[in-house]
C-alpha cells in the first residue's frame, strides 16, 4: 500500500467505486438511430458525481471532462454500464476515471464504447471549496491510475496556460495571421 497524499484522513479508491447501468430507450436516439452522445455524457456526469460525492462526502461539481472519444455507437435496446472510481486527488478536487461499456441483452455481447476522466470539485454547504480525503493507493493498477491522473492534471494546467499566453495578448492582426496560416490544416 502506498500513501500518496499527506494531511487529512485517507480513503481507498475502492471506497469511491460505483457502477451505473441504464437501458437505452428509443427517446435517447439521435437522427442516425444510435444513442445521442449527449445522453451518454449526461450519464457519465451522473456517475462521476456519485463517485466523487461518495468519496468526498460532499456535494461535488464537474470542473472538466477529458478524453471522451466515442469508439463504438451505442444501440437502442442495449444496456450501458459505467464503472467509475477516484484515480487521483488534489486538495479540493478529484479525477474520476470511468469505463463505459454496452451490453446487448439478446446476443450477450459487451462492447467497450469509451473511457474518460471527469475532474470533480468538492463543495461546502456555503459553496466554498472543500478539502477532500487523501487517496490510499493499493497495488499496481491503482498506482498506474494515480500516475495517469497526475499527468492528466499537469497536462490540463499546461493546456490552459498555453492557450491564455498564446492568444489573449495577440492583436487582431496577429490572430488573423494565425488563422490564415492554419486554416488549411483544420480541414
Amino acid at each position: 500500500m502506498w500513501e500518496i497524499q499527506i494531511g487529512m484522513k485517507a480513503k481507498r479508491a475502492q471506497e469511491s467505486y460505483i457502477q451505473l447501468s441504464e437501458l437505452m430507450v428509443p427517446s435517447f436516439a439521435n437522427f442516425g438511430g444510435s444513442v445521442h452522445g449527449g445522453v451518454l455524457l449526461s450519464l457519465m456526469d451522473k456517475a462521476a458525481y456519485v463517485c466523487a460525492s461518495k468519496f468526498a462526502e460532499a456535494y461535488c461539481v464537474t470542473v472538466a471532462v477529458e478524453g471522451v472519444e466515442f469508439l463504438n455507437p451505442v444501440k437502442i435496446g442495449s444496456i450501458v454500464n459505467i464503472s467509475a472510481a477516484v484515480n487521483f486527488v488534489g486538495t479540493t478536487s478529484m479525477i474520476v476515471g470511468m469505463r463505459v461499456e454496452t451490453h446487448d441483452p439478446i446476443t450477450s455481447v459487451t462492447t467497450h464504447t469509451n473511457s474518460c476522466y471527469f475532474t470533480m470539485a468538492a463543495k461546502n454547504s456555503d459553496g466554498t471549496l472543500k478539502k477532500v480525503p487523501q487517496l490510499l493507493v493499493e497495488g499496481e493498477t491503482e498506482l498506474r491510475r494515480w500516475c495517469e491522473g497526475h499527468a492528466l492534471r499537469e497536462l490540463s494546467k499546461a493546456k490552459r496556460s498555453a492557450l491564455k499566453v498564446r492568444f489573449e495578448s495577440k492583436t487582431l492582426k496577429e490572430l488573423m495571421y494565425y488563422k490564415n496560416a492554419h486554416a488549411s490544416s483544420a480541414h
